[in-house]
């Protein structure tokens, strides 16, 4: 069953863009949306990215993301079924 997901990602570490940005790619037939901010005064980036897939194709992106150097993830997903 597919669900709706919000991944959000602190980049804290700017060699670790191009491997963020790969594995979205990888993971884009499934993505909805996807914002980025930079922070300059913090040096850092946020990056929303609303997905729908099953929950181990979500579970895997946000595990992958999390395991990058300087990337922080929280991934909060829809409640109940639709």
């Amino acid at each position: 069953m597919k669900r709706i997901a919000l991944i959000g990602i602190i980049v804290s570490d700017k060699d670790s863009v191009a491997k963020l940005n790969e594995l979205l790619s990888q993971f884009g037939e499934y993505i909805i949306g996807r914002m980025g901010l930079p922070y300059k005064e913090r040096n850092i980036s946020i990056i929303s990215i609303v997905i729908e897939a099953e929950n181990n194709i979500i579970s895997s992106l946000s595990g992958k993301l999390g395991m990058l150097d300087g990337v922080a993830v929280k991934t909060v997903y829809q409640k109940g079924e639709n």
